[in-house]
């Protein structure tokens, strides 16, 4: 929105600044911040009167967290939604499709999730909202982002795979593109959900994830460094950085109330809304593939719950002590501080690991 201000602009005036996207990411992760310390509080106090005995906490889950964990509120993802696509919409060019399409998906898994952390909270059970329901209406949204990514997107770029570690290289995925970008995304939402079971461990790999991929948005939104990267151009994608820029400002800012001991947790609204983002910036900027590395961390999560879920039903055994596997390394004695940063560093790795796909070609 405040990108029109640079329309007033003669050239050598303090307007002229809204042209800039680095400008204009710097302004939407400071007002995401400020509103985040504004509101958090005043949320989180009405959040405890109308939750009475907070987040339903899992009978099946580490003993600790059934006395350590009781009566925290959850939901507290408004204040990372709210402040994240305020700040977007007030700092990012409206006229971007891209925007819109990461908008969309944020804003569509943010309501699915606030709807399963309503009927937890509400009935007081862990069962929530229907999966079934959650997975159908996940992929609705998902098929939609990737079916208008695939129309903006240039010709030579729609319906292809982009091949990490390799110059120029794509795969013709033709119609099979769409249900593979609905994967990505609902893919992504469910993998930071199951990762968001410690206080801090979701929102700081997010955050990280969430830079790396704003800086790959905006290096093949640039022609000039796509060029020198040997990486496909996606015009329009730089103001992606913009959202993740406004996606970490909130993300601090809910750090500051959900550092441990958490004094609220984003719940199914945040974590829901913020993976199907990854994934939609993933699919926009084409960076799929690399969406697993930088994001994996996630990634071993969902399948640390899908091999003992397997496995067990298989041979009645475990594979790990408890999944997903945060909980595995709680049984074997870490802390929860000593499992939260050493994941966080391992999330750091791996960001790195993602952005060097840039240059290595």
């Amino acid at each position: 929105m405040l990108y029109f201000l640079s329309e007033l602009s003669d050239g050598g005036d303090a307007f002229n600044l809204f042209r800039y996207i680095t400008f204009r990411s710097g302004g939407a992760f400071f007002t995401a911040l400020i509103l985040s310390f504004i509101f958090g509080q005043p949320l989180i106090n009405w959040l405890k009167r109308k939750q009475k005995k907070g987040q339903p906490i899992r009978d099946d889950g580490p003993e600790s967290h059934i006395i350590a964990k009781a009566g925290t509120p959850t939901m507290g993802g408004v204040l990372i939604l709210g402040t994240l696509l305020i700040s977007t919409l007030l700092w990012a060019r409206t006229d971007n499709a891209y925007v819109w399409i990461v908008l969309l998906v944020t804003a569509g898994f943010g309501l699915i999730g606030f709807a399963d952390d309503y009927l937890k909270v509400s009935t007081q059970t862990v069962a929530g909202f229907s999966s079934r329901a959650r997975l159908l209406i996940g992929f609705a949204i998902a098929l939609l982002a990737a079916i208008v990514a695939a129309r903006v997107q240039p010709e030579d770029l729609s319906g292809q795979l982009a091949m990490p570690f390799f110059k120029n290289a794509l795969v013709n995925l033709g119609y099979l593109y769409f249900p593979f970008a609905m994967i990505v995304i609902v893919g992504s939402a469910n993998a930071v959900n199951l990762t968001d079971g410690l206080d801090g461990l979701a929102i700081m790999p997010v955050m990280i994830a969430g830079a790396t991929l704003g800086i790959i948005a905006y290096a093949v939104g640039r022609v000039d460094f796509t060029e020198y990267l040997d990486v496909h151009y996606v015009p329009g994608t730089g103001e992606l950085l913009i959202f993740t820029s406004a996606l970490i400002g909130g993300g601090l800012g809910f750090l500051w109330y959900n550092a441990p001991p958490a004094a609220v947790f984003m719940g199914d609204t945040g974590s829901l809304a913020l993976g199907g983002a990854l994934g939609a910036i993933a699919i926009c900027t084409k960076h799929e593939i690399v969406l697993a590395i930088v994001g994996g961390l996630f990634v071993v999560e969902a399948l640390s719950v899908i091999i003992q879920v397997l496995y067990f039903k298989k041979t009645g055994k475990r594979v790990f002590l408890m999944a997903p596997i945060h909980h595995h390394f709680e049984k074997k004695g870490w802390s929860e501080p000593q499992i939260v940063i050493r994941f966080w560093i391992i999330a750091l790795i791996l960001a790195l690991v993602g952005l060097a796909t840039l240059k290595i070609r």
